[in-house]
């Protein structure tokens, strides 16, 4: 009748090497393997569970009765090689105890440090007890096997070789369908990386700093009689910050920079003040170019207001008629007049038309009264 074994296999190391023993535990009790492979063997996906590894189980010491019971029940032994476990007393015990039970064909090499068969005790591998109970010289897998240019595929190697050993399976075969899961998990994992960089630059453009340009349009028809857009003072507030900027011209643009990214899409105030143009003062979503229209303050040129003044008399000339910009007026009773000229009639100075014949005729917009002297 077949032997049951509570351990698939027993790891035998030095203490210096425990590290590396407990990633041979998890590489081994986690490899899965094809489900054909399964079916026709009778396997569970993970036939290699449980590997006995001492730290785990019991406290490392001297090969007590309990840590003999449990090499006798372990199918194989894996003796990690290294200069360390090579001058080790325990190691030596352990394969010589898992010798005695008539299983040396199911003792399995992995190197992980060392050189085989050196000679020399300062970098041998192998313990001596290896050539003195005659176990066939078996070179093991070697993680520093140079096959592939990567340390790690060189590893991965070594672990396949292990498993094909301790499971009677051709290598080639197994090491072909691990190198293709390695390479979908390379593949899956750099799209992975990929995703995260461009989930992290996404973060970054949607955080950083941005600048805003704002440019202003006219808003009313244009007349080149009037003076061109001069010193346009744009403000921008963002909760308690301002910032400002002058435009000198349309084709300027204010820009206000490094403005967090939070505030993009949310309501801002922002105003406009320039001399003979209407203030702007609105509240609008932030955006990284906008466009303010500004319209002519129809009144800077457009109300003038006069006195028609007779020197001699010194007084005003009533009941007068006086023309400018084709609209007309005429004095009240002490010599005033006011005219209203539409916007695409108005200039920075008028010529004034009058019946009586004046020192100057030429008259600047003003909202204070201007006196145009009879002769």
């Amino acid at each position: 009748m077949k032997k049951q074994f509570k351990y698939f296999a027993f790891i035998s190391y030095s203490s210096h090497d425990t590290a590396w023993g407990k990633r041979l535990q998890r590489k081994l009790e986690g490899y899965r393997m094809p489900a054909a492979l399964c079916s026709e063997h009778g396997w569970k996906r993970k036939p290699i569970d449980p590997v006995f590894f001492a730290p785990y189980d019991i406290k490392p010491g001297g090969l007590t009765a309990e840590l003999q019971d449990r090499l006798e029940a372990s199918r194989h032994l894996i003796v990690l090689c290294s200069p360390h476990s090579a001058r080790s007393e325990w190691v030596g015990r352990e394969i010589a105890y898992f010798h005695s039970l008539g299983r040396t064909e199911h003792i399995h090499f992995f190197i992980i440090d060392g050189v085989p068969h050196s000679g020399d005790p300062r970098t041998e591998c192998f313990h001596p007890v290896v050539r003195e109970l005659g176990i066939p010289e078996i070179l093991g897998a070697n993680v520093h096997e140079k096959v592939f240019r990567w340390p790690w595929l060189n590893r991965e190697r070594a672990y396949v070789q292990l498993i094909t050993k301790l499971l009677g399976l051709e290598f080639d075969s197994l090491w072909r369908r691990h190198q293709r899961l390695l390479r979908q998990k390379m593949a899956a994992c750099m799209l992975g990386i990929l995703a995260v960089l461009a989930a992290l630059w996404g973060v970054w453009l949607n955080s950083r700093p941005v600048d805003v340009c704002v440019t202003l349009s006219e808003a009313t028809a244009h007349n080149p009689r009037l003076p061109a857009l001069r010193e346009a003072v744009v403000t921008l507030q963002l909760g308690h910050e301002v910032k400002t900027d002058t435009l000198r011209t349309f084709s300027d643009h204010a820009l206000f920079l490094h403005i967090p990214h939070n505030y993009l899409n949310k309501p801002v105030r922002l105003t406009v003040a320039c001399r003979d143009w209407l203030p702007v003062d609105t509240t609008l979503e932030l955006r990284r170019a906008l466009t303010l229209p500004l319209a002519r303050n129809p009144h800077a040129y457009g109300d003038v207001s006069m006195l028609l003044w007779d020197k001699n008399k010194e007084a005003g000339v009533p009941h007068t008629e006086i023309s400018l910009a084709g609209q007309t007026a005429t004095t009240d009773a002490a010599g005033y007049a006011r005219v209203c000229i539409p916007l695409q009639q108005q200039c920075s100075i008028y010529h004034v038309q009058c019946p009586l014949p004046l020192e100057n005729d030429m008259l600047p917009p003003a909202s204070e009264p201007i006196a145009l002297i009879v002769k």
